[in-house]
């Protein structure tokens, strides 16, 4: 584990793995701690994986005034790990919720953009609306599962507006790509790592720009790669293309039969 210090003077910290070309990987959650990236599938193997902890989450401290929690106010924090390190430019990876704060970053600081990743990125960054049609079409290949009479009844009720929190329980084998015992202790951690109260703040008013932030991303040069799971409600690959159209070097990817990461974000 390594420190460094945000733009506001929060002491800030990133883990690593691996060896070679740095990539800074952005967590998703939104505001869950980097330990459940990983090494991101044996990427370590191939590059020097720099995981953020962001504000709050992990070993990172929590900030003096918690609206820095906010997805656009973390931008700096991200140049400020640039800056520690001593790079010019970055590779950067962001997951989910992360992968908002890496689009804004990009948009705010094109020329210090090496490469971008974009694992399931949230759509709501570029003002992307999903709608329950998109939704219903990846739902219904789950179809066969065991678990999909319950799932999708809930699925249902949530599109009706009469959904209970339990209902919201019961969708989630739908945002992921199997759902078995691995799969459900993976979610029990995933709530112990996640820092709620910075969750609820993540996204508040004022955090999105979607309509700057996509004219921004169009003087993006740096290589865009966005990859979305076969079975992603959040993010159907079908439409997930759009999420690069302000981006004129983006292509998208499909991990075919799954997602590649949970999406929380």
């Amino acid at each position: 584990m390594a420190i460094f210090d945000g733009a506001d003077g929060t002491r800030l910290t990133y883990h690593q793995a691996g060896e070679g070309r740095p990539l800074i990987c952005v967590p998703g959650g939104p505001m869950q701690a980097s330990a459940y990236l990983g090494d991101l599938g044996g990427l370590s193997a191939h590059r020097w994986l720099v995981l953020l902890d962001l504000r709050g989450t992990g070993a990172s401290a929590i900030p003096a005034d918690p609206a820095t929690y906010r997805c656009d106010r973390q931008v700096d924090d991200v140049e400020a790990l640039r800056m520690h390190l001593g790079l010019d430019r970055i590779d950067l990876l962001g997951h989910s919720a992360g992968a908002a704060l890496a689009l804004v970053y990009a948009a705010r600081h094109p020329d210090r953009v090496g490469r971008l990743v974009l694992l399931n990125p949230s759509p709501r960054v570029v003002g992307l609306e999903i709608t329950d049609l998109d939704r219903r079409r990846v739902a219904e290949l789950r179809r066969g599962e065991v678990w999909f009479p319950d799932a999708f009844a809930a699925l249902e009720r949530i599109w009706s507006g009469q959904a209970t929190a339990a209902d919201w329980t019961a969708i989630a084998p739908f945002t992921y790509g199997r759902w078995d015992a691995v799969t459900q202790a993976y979610l029990a951690r995933e709530a112990r790592q996640t820092k709620a109260d910075a969750a609820a703040i993540y996204y508040s008013a004022g955090a999105l720009d979607p309509e700057a932030t996509s004219a921004s991303l169009a003087r993006l040069r740096a290589p865009v790669l966005l990859v979305a799971g076969e079975y992603d409600v959040a993010l159907p690959p079908h439409v997930c293309r759009r999420v690069c159209r302000p981006v004129r070097s983006g292509r998208a990817g499909r991990a075919a039969g799954r997602r590649p990461l949970s999406l929380a974000g």
